[in-house]
């Protein structure tokens, strides 16, 4: 049984910091803390082969849940679990259920198999039972991660996602390429509908953004209702090439970004040749990516803030941030959604 590395956020979320800036505080707070090296010679690792459990986000919607356990695969971990209270989970299998049942409804096979799986959905939401630590539980190593202190980006540099500073110190570091970035690329499976709405609000007005910007939504139900809601032609006005929806750059035999390029990225991975041959990569936030983008360069922090608070406002956030609940949704376009 693999041993567990507890990651326990406490204090509260600062103003322009995301999600993705918390998958990165872990690699950064475990070198912080001596945990992880980032030179390969001697490489320490404390969460490879491990579990990693994150407490102190109950309240994180489960898409947002899946961002941070996803990144567990660029800490060699052997899995990950986020401890979440019952309510987002409830709310995530409902709107499941309902796309199933659509799904049937529809034709698609086997009906048994997705009857059976809505089914035990339905049983869980009837007598919603959580899985928790013991209260005396051991952890190889318990990581504490204070989010009053995370007050600016996180990114992790080129060519390694376990290579974490804060823009600050990026910037100041010489050896580091921040003064040009040639592409931005904002898709991957660490992506959400959410995060392509903030891209656009950062963008709209624009004109076209001096960098080459790629743009892939991960599912093609996530497309359909981007279009509808306008933030297609708000990319296309910022000059975006908008990809099929799936891994696009990510996967890295695709599509590819120009030799030797700079370039900024949400993707899970950035080693070396990934996303093109002798690329230099850095992996970050959508909304950072909207910076970049807009600018044809690293931000400073100041430069971050004043442009995402300016456009995505706290009035906002619950537009931008909200994801598909298919329970929520017409019949009629539940019905075009899975056709």
């Amino acid at each position: 049984m693999p041993e567990s590395v507890l990651v326990k956020f406490t204090g509260e979320m600062q103003p322009g910091i995301t999600l993705r800036d918390l998958v990165n505080a872990i690699p950064y707070q475990a070198i912080q803390d001596g945990h992880l090296t980032v030179e390969k010679k001697g490489k320490k690792n404390i969460f490879a082969g491990k579990v990693i459990e994150i407490a102190g986000l109950p309240d994180l919607k489960v898409e947002q849940a899946f961002e941070l356990s996803d990144s567990a695969a660029e800490r060699s971990a052997a899995a990950c679990s986020v401890q979440l209270n019952k309510e987002p989970i409830i709310e995530y299998l409902s709107s499941n259920v309902a796309l199933i049942e659509k799904m049937i409804e529809e034709g698609y096979n086997d009906a048994r198999t997705l009857q059976r799986r809505a089914d035990k959905m339905k049983e869980w939401i009837a007598n919603p039972e959580l899985i928790t630590p013991d209260a005396d539980a051991q952890y190889c190593e318990v990581i504490e991660i204070n989010l009053n202190e995370i007050t600016e980006p996180l990114l992790a540099c080129p060519n390694d996602p376990d290579d974490v500073d804060t823009i600050t110190n990026i910037l100041a570091d010489p050896k580091r390429p921040t003064e040009k970035i040639d592409e931005v690329f904002v898709g991957s499976c660490m992506t959400n509908i959410g995060l392509f709405r903030a891209l656009g609000e950062v963008l709209k007005g624009e004109g076209v953004v001096p960098a080459k910007l790629w743009v892939a939504p991960p599912t093609k139900m996530d497309e359909k209702q981007l279009q509808e809601e306008g933030y297609y032609a708000i990319l296309g006005a910022a000059g975006a090439r908008m990809e099929i929806p799936g891994c696009s750059l990510c996967m890295g035999n695709q599509a590819n970004v120009a030799q030797s390029a700079i370039v900024f990225s949400t993707s899970t991975r950035n080693f070396d040749n990934r996303l093109g041959k002798n690329s230099q990569v850095y992996l970050g936030s959508a909304e950072l990516a909207a910076v970049v983008a807009l600018k044809g360069k690293l931000p400073t922090k100041e430069e971050y803030l004043e442009v995402t608070s300016s456009k995505i406002t706290p009035e906002m956030n619950d537009k931008v941030y909200k994801y598909l609940n298919f329970d929520q949704v017409s019949q009629a376009d539940l019905t075009a959604m899975v056709k």
